[in-house]
């Protein structure tokens, strides 16, 4: 039986007294609640005091992204390490965001600045291997664009970026992983992807993982829905058989997002 896991992804949202104030409150909010995983994603400016609001709760702390490196001169990047060394347990790797792949994007952003966010699956895939060397959980996203979906190609744009993104991994490692099917065109823009389809694209994605890894490691990822999910709905996406959880976004940032985790929970 896979433990569903909500995640709040807070994305470039929360000053520290915003972020303690929040936590304090999912913290008492899901006092005794069992059955299901929470975890908060603060910006990196963030985890240090989430991580002292969080001491002793069961709200488990990740990371919004890292770099592969272990150390090195790689001015702004965060490695695996230090992410441990902040207590993180998870991290999320390969959002559609950090790939340069948005749901909306300003009128005034052109190519060049969209060149700012440039994750491919070669490097998701080492981010996701430097993770779990260091004994970070990933969180590994895939999805596709709305012309993608509108041009039919769905599946393939999804089992690709899952076999990319598993490459030289182990059945046991894949295993003890999360992954978010995470429909960009759905990310930020108040459309939600009909949870029939979102069950049928993650279990595109499980069959994906069984078909390089096997049965023991497809029966055990949990495999979560990304894009706009949020208390209304989340009752509905988690009666689907194939989906494990949520990656929440905006609505990760209020106290109603504890209600998202005790629905998950039953």
């Amino acid at each position: 039986m896979r433990t569903p896991i909500i995640a709040g992804n807070w994305k470039m949202n929360m000053t520290i007294a915003e972020g303690v104030a929040l936590v304090e409150a999912l913290t008492g909010a899901l006092q005794g609640v069992t059955g299901a995983e929470a975890v908060v994603c603060p910006p990196f400016t963030l985890l240090k005091p989430i991580a002292d609001a969080l001491a002793g709760g069961g709200i488990k702390l990740g990371a919004q992204d890292m770099c592969w490196e272990a150390k090195g001169a790689y001015t702004g990047q965060i490695s695996a390490t230090m992410l441990k060394d902040v207590c993180c347990t998870y991290v999320i790797l390969g959002h559609s965001e950090r790939r340069g792949r948005f749901g909306s994007i300003p009128a005034d952003w052109d190519d060049d600045l969209l060149l700012a966010f440039g994750d491919n699956d070669t490097v998701v895939n080492r981010k996701v291997k430097a993770a779990l060397a260091a004994g970070l959980i990933p969180i590994m996203c895939c999805g596709e664009t709305l012309d993608e979906r509108e041009r039919g190609i769905t599946d393939e744009v999804v089992a690709s970026q899952i076999r990319a993104g598993l490459n030289d991994l182990s059945a046991t490692q894949v295993a003890g992983m999360v992954i978010a099917y995470e429909p960009v065109w759905a990310i930020g823009t108040g459309k939600v992807c009909d949870p029939t389809e979102g069950n049928r694209v993650i279990g595109i994605i499980r069959a994906t993982v069984r078909a390089l890894l096997g049965d023991a490691a497809a029966d055990a990822v949990r495999i979560q829905y990304g894009g706009s999910a949020t208390p209304d709905n989340i009752a509905e996406i988690m009666a689907q058989p194939e989906i494990d959880g949520a990656l929440v976004g905006g609505a990760s940032l209020k106290p109603a997002f504890a209600v998202m985790v005790k629905t998950a929970a039953g």
